[in-house]
């Protein structure tokens, strides 16, 4: 079989279609379309999108999607990177689970629940500890004579022990699910690229991914947002939607100076 960016090229080529009809077509990029066709693969984001852009432009051009596919995934996947890739399809409706039975929690949220719960438990065992004994109380007497009458009086003072106050984490874990293509710029704490200004299509979903802070912007209101595994929707908009996101403050609205960009 010819090589998959010759046959995606050469089809192309043949159909006398230039690379900007097809990236107004499928919606996406030109330059991971000539990623495609020269399989520079490491310019592309990862094999989960590989394998979505090979079916999408196959399907563009006629070509058989699928062989195309199985091609990448005999002579480039490396077996480690499915389980390093930061985002991964959803099953499609019907596969890949029996009907009726709802898919569980993902692993990052199972985690996420089980820290809080165990700091819960913490908190609860230092209040009960520190709060079977009072406040410590000191007290000194001292006795004043007054000239001429023989009276004493008292004066005291007291010190109490303050007791140091304690916070929950505020680390929270957010995912996306696309409803059509838009476009994710995703930054987390510190500022780490978690999804580094990708077209995401319809029908796949992002991992969860945890972070004290993020900031987002998406190219338009088709995805859903979940936060601690509440999905939050987002509302329609002329242009670019950009949001902070914490603990203390929730989701607040960015102006477009303030949005990031992962250019």
């Amino acid at each position: 079989m010819p090589e998959i960016g010759a046959t995606l090229r050469e089809a192309r080529m043949r159909a006398r279609i230039d690379v900007s009809e097809i990236e107004a077509q499928t919606k996406i990029r030109a330059k991971y379309l000539r990623a495609l066709e020269n399989e520079e693969w490491s310019l592309l984001p990862g094999p989960t999108f590989v394998k979505s852009f090979l079916r999408t432009y196959a399907s563009a051009l006629g070509l058989d999607g699928r062989a195309l596919v199985e091609e990448y995934r005999l002579h480039h996947e490396k077996p480690s990177e499915s389980m390093l890739e930061p985002i991964v399809s959803s099953p499609a409706r019907g596969q890949g689970r029996s009907r009726g039975q709802p898919s569980g929690p993902s692993r990052g949220y199972t985690i996420a629940v089980a820290t809080i719960g165990l700091i819960i438990v913490v908190l609860i065992v230092a209040l009960a500890t520190s709060g079977g004994s009072g406040p410590k109380r000191t007290a000194r007497s001292t006795s004043v004579s007054e000239s001429g009458t023989g009276k004493t009086t008292n004066t005291g003072t007291t010190a109490a022990t303050k007791t140091p106050t304690r916070t929950a984490s505020d680390v929270m874990t957010l995912s996306l699910k696309p409803t059509g293509v838009v476009y994710v710029c995703l930054i987390g704490e510190g500022g780490r690229k978690l999804i580094p200004g990708l077209d995401l299509q319809p029908g796949q979903s992002t991992q969860t991914f945890r972070s004290r802070h993020f900031t987002v912007t998406l190219g338009n209101n088709q995805v859903t947002m979940y936060i601690d595994g509440t999905p939050r929707a987002i509302p329609s908009s002329s242009g670019a939607i950009g949001y902070s996101i914490t603990k203390a403050r929730g989701r607040q609205t960015l102006p477009s100076s303030q949005q990031p960009t992962c250019a």
